[in-house]
């Protein structure tokens, strides 16, 4: 195999976690996906829940932020009641982790080189 030659890792599908996908969408608010399990041979597969997921988008001053997130329903009626708390859960989840990701960038000790030079460079030597 040439993937295997140069390294790289193999792909191939789970068979034990084959959906079938299908879209719902207002044109508007934003789009539900309902994820069928299947088996291998396309038949749907009652032993695995049917999962469904949102995604919309904000228009926000930094540009577009798409959101993406699951939904827990028992039905496409189910999922599109709790389509709008699922959003603003999501855009809250995502306030959050800009705000961790600040306060890491915030927290990050720089600690300048001796004599004000990087190591290895700029010095002369004899």
């Amino acid at each position: 195999m040439v993937g295997q030659e140069q390294g790289l890792p193999e792909i191939k599908f789970d068979v034990a976690e084959l959906y079938r996908e299908e879209v719902f969408t207002d044109r508007r608010a934003g789009t539900l996906r309902r994820m069928v399990p299947v088996t291998v041979d396309g038949s749907h597969d009652e032993s695995r829940p049917v999962l469904y997921a949102g995604q919309t988008q904000l228009l926000t001053p930094g540009g577009v932020l798409p959101l993406m997130f699951e939904i827990e329903a028992k039905d496409l009626a189910e999922a599109i009641a709790k389509f709008p708390d699922a959003v603003k859960q999501a855009l809250e989840d995502a306030i959050e982790e800009a705000r961790e990701m600040r306060r890491e960038q915030a927290s990050r000790i720089v600690v300048p080189e001796v004599g004000g030079m990087p190591s290895g460079g700029g010095k002369i030597k004899f």
